[in-house]
């Protein structure tokens, strides 16, 4: 407890002391460019000049002031626009009718060290009386400035405590608009996250999708540039090299020009400010890299001081955002003339030489700029210091209670937080028809010129506005560019293109290349039944099941259909070779019939060998309906007339085998078998064969018939349309009995064939069933192996081939008596009266 009372009396003592202490300024006192006292005064620090020389520091005397030089025109412009816009309040005196506003512009030199000391100095008076104290007021309202975002960090940062507002013309960096950390920071331009996703836009609407990026190594250019590789990423644009150095380090300098030189990228985005964009301008013509076109940002795309004959050359084309271009009624006659005469009391008309010494020496190195206004039109800045100017105007207005008779209340006390809040409020209209005010960030809307570095006629170098982003406007509606009036890098008409890999045509998909961007690919063909029908397509797509990709890979087209027609050429060779079956078989017919009464014809019933012939020629002509279209009448025909026609056939073959038999078995004492198998059974047996296949055949089609199907199993590019069996054990019964009755009449006639007879019909009957059962045992594995079509072909050969077989080998050996040896067509040769050989 006494520990706690002792550190509050050490702290109330503090405090006393503090109170009662005297303000003084430590070091020599700063004096600003441009001064003017009034009941209001606005504070602004730019960099009028951009070089500081340092002093010797032997620290054996007290060091001389920071001296600046090289007048930067775009900051001079800036102040004069200042003075322009608090001159013309001043003298309307409409805004605020009785109050005068003062000014004091300090000049930071592009120096971070003196953009402090020229901020410290604002916030605190010149000079100080003996018995002054301090008491915690600026006489500062507001300040306007910096012109670069690293600088106005500093200046922010500074004022934040004290709640003064600052607000920049054109300080953009996105790190600003954090309110935390930025509470009284306000800005007439808008914040670099606009400009940054603005460039993506801008990269992708030009279809360039490889590209660099350079930037300063700031807050600026780091912001911004963060921004825009974000949004470059969700546009699909691959950045190549993301590169950046700071104005004093040249050896970074070097590192980015040669990776600007070794880069395959035709466009480089330059997110750079000013001072920067000198350096790397002034290295890029050094090293003669050209070609390269340059996407700049509102930092340099308009300065005029960039432009040489040597630089244009490698500058020539570029393009960018910039502030947009205004010209303000009365600003080129306020500088050629009202500026030197209230701004500089300084003329040659001065008598007193000491006090024409004293008002001359600062701005000095100005007075070359006198008569020089040409660069006027071109400073886009200057029109948001008005606006800056302005706002503060308005801000004043509202807190001084102005009103048009009345006049303003000039004895009130103004508080920094009071003035945060006014600026939070204004909202008005300039005279050039600008809307001011600001959103939840402190800053303005987005609204941006695309210009483009051009050559007129006379050689003047203009920057020609081809378009515009205005983020005020709906997402569709906010960017627009004439590409037509665009002059490209090195002065080309014809717009560069810049891609890791050239675009994949139709017909292709993008395979990414292993290690690189996803901008970087290689060209695909699209596998057999897939397409791609658009340029660029990331995967092919699979055509649907009846349809197959086209030679060129990028349209589906209908699978062709493949079946045994009667034009295909297998198809004209069996249908040939049918026909040729059943010519041949009629002849035989024909011979047979015109010598039905002689004894090699009347032998074995020549009823069953009429009839076998009558089936031979149907399983010729029955091979015909397996070739043609499949239909779903045509499946179920061509393999019921197939099973039906042969065991005809089969069992005309087997009557004739018992026959033999029987014919022999008679010949034996005390036999009558031949009753029990005459004409009669024969027919009957033939009948009844048949009508077990029929039968098996009608259960084969009422539960489960064969029908057309298409095949898509073989090929993928070609659709085989076949029958399906419907029911394969229905196919396999009917193959079955066919192969039975084949088997047995094998059986039977290889016992017959060594019965004594000159002409025993059993021999021809074995060779036949031999030839029968080894064409259909060697068609089931090809049956089953053979693909599409050729499955058809196969059956179908199995069927000419066996019934060949069959006409050949009963009936070759007959016609050959019949027609060259007719002395052996006799009953007694037959019954083997003759000598003959035996088998």
């Amino acid at each position: 407890m006494l520990f706690f009372l002792n550190t509050l009396l050490l702290f109330h003592h503090l405090n006393a002391k503090a109170e009662n202490t005297l303000c003084r300024m430590m070091g020599d006192t700063k004096y600003p460019l441009f001064s003017k006292e009034g009941d209001v005064t606005i504070g602004a620090v730019f960099a009028v000049r951009s070089k500081e020389t340092l002093p010797s520091f032997a620290f054996t005397q007290k060091p001389q002031p920071l001296s600046c030089s090289s007048v930067t025109l775009r900051d001079f412009r800036i102040a004069q626009m200042m003075l322009f816009a608090i001159e013309e309040i001043n003298r309307n005196g409409i805004l605020l009718p009785n109050v005068s506003i003062g000014y004091r512009i300090y000049d930071t030199c592009g120096s971070r060290l003196s953009s402090m000391s020229a901020i410290m100095t604002l916030m605190n008076n010149q000079e100080f009386e003996a018995s002054q104290k301090c008491n915690g007021q600026t006489p500062i309202h507001a300040i306007i400035g910096e012109t670069e975002s690293a600088t106005t960090v500093i200046l922010s940062r500074t004022t934040g405590p004290f709640k003064i507002p600052v607000i920049s013309h054109s300080a953009g960096c996105d790190c600003l608009s954090n309110r935390k950390d930025f509470p009284s920071f306000f800005r007439t331009m808008s914040s670099d996250y606009y400009q940054g996703r603005a460039l993506a836009v801008l990269v992708k609407h030009l279809d360039w999708t490889w590209v660099g990026a350079v930037n300063s190594d700031n807050d600026y250019g780091n912001y911004g540039m963060e921004i825009f590789l974000n949004a470059a990423k969700k546009e699909g644009i691959c950045v190549e090299y993301s590169v950046k150095f700071y104005r004093t380090e040249y050896e970074k300098l070097q590192k980015v020009i040669k990776t600007m030189k070794r880069g395959t990228a035709k466009v480089v985005v330059a997110f750079v400010s000013f001072f920067e964009m000198e350096l790397l301008v002034e290295q890029l013509s050094i090293h003669n890299i050209t070609g390269i076109q340059m996407v700049g940002v509102v930092g340099w795309i308009t300065s005029k001081t960039l432009i040489t004959p040597n630089t244009f050359r490698v500058m020539k084309g570029s393009l960018g955002f910039a502030v947009r271009k205004i010209n303000i009624e009365g600003f080129i006659d306020f500088v050629m003339n009202v500026f030197w005469d209230t701004a500089i009391s300084c003329s040659q008309r001065h008598t007193n030489l000491s006090q024409a010494e004293l008002n001359c020496s600062r701005p000095q190195d100005l007075f070359v700029l006198k008569n020089y206004s040409e660069d006027v039109p071109e400073h886009r800045y200057i029109s948001n210091v008005y606006k800056a100017v302005y706002a503060v105007a308005y801000a004043l207005r509202s807190l001084l209670k102005c009103r048009e008779r009345g006049g303003c209340e000039k004895d009130l006390t103004i508080q920094p937080q009071q003035m945060v809040e006014a600026l939070k409020k204004v909202n008005f209209t300039v005279k050039f028809g600008d809307r001011v005010w600001f959103d939840s960030t402190g800053a303005a809307v987005a609204q941006y010129e695309v210009v483009n570095w051009q050559q007129d006629k006379n050689g003047s170098i203009q920057f020609k506005a081809v378009g515009y982003y205005d983020a005020s406007l709906p997402p569709d509606q906010r960017f627009v560019l004439n590409t037509e009036n665009i002059i490209w890098a090195g002065g080309q008409l014809e717009k560069p293109q810049s891609v890791c890999s050239e675009s994949c045509p139709p017909g292709t998909r993008k395979a990414g290349q292993k290690g690189r961007p996803v901008c970087c690919y290689d060209c695909i063909p699209c596998a057999d039944g897939e397409i791609s029908n658009e340029t660029d397509s990331n995967n092919c797509m699979q055509c649907p099941r009846e349809y197959w990709s086209n030679a060129e890979r990028n349209a589906c087209v209908l699978k062709a259909v493949e079946f045994l027609s009667f034009t295909d050429v297998m198809g004209i060779v069996l249908v040939f070779f049918s026909l040729f079956g059943v010519g041949i078989t009629v002849l035989v017919t024909v011979l047979f019939y015109s010598k039905k009464d002689t004894p090699i014809v009347k032998a074995n019933n020549s009823e069953l060998s009429f009839l076998l012939l009558y089936s031979l020629t149907l399983c010729f002509l029955c091979s015909l309906t397996f070739i043609g279209r499949p239909t779903e009448w045509s499946c179920m025909l061509r393999h019921t007339a197939f099973g039906i026609t042969f065991v005809l056939c089969i069992s005309c073959v087997l009557g004739k085998t018992l026959v033999v038999l029987m014919a022999f078995k008679a010949t034996l004492p005390g036999s009558n078998v031949m009753k029990w198998f005459g004409p009669v059974q024969q027919r009957l047996s033939v009948l009844s064969f048949t009508l077990i296949q029929a039968l098996i055949c009608v259960l084969w089609l009422t539960i489960s018939p064969p029908f057309p199907y298409k095949n898509m199993k073989y090929y993928k590019e070609k659709i085989i349309l076949e029958c399906s069996l419907g029911s394969t054990v229905g196919f396999w019964a009917v193959l079955g009995y066919i192969g039975l009755l084949a088997l047995l009449c094998f059986i039977l006639a290889f016992l017959a064939r060594t019965l004594p007879d000159n002409f025993n019909e059993a021999k021809f009957i074995t060779f036949s069933m031999l030839i029968f059962c080894a064409v259909w045992i060697t068609f089931i594995p090809a049956y089953v192996s053979s693909p599409g079509k050729f499955t058809v072909a196969v059956e179908i050969f199995a069927i000419l081939a066996s019934s060949f077989g069959l006409l050949f080998c009963i009936f070759a050996p007959k016609c050959f008596i019949i027609l060259f040896k007719p002395e052996q067509n006799t009953k007694q040769y037959l019954m083997g009266k003759t000598q003959s050989k035996s088998y």
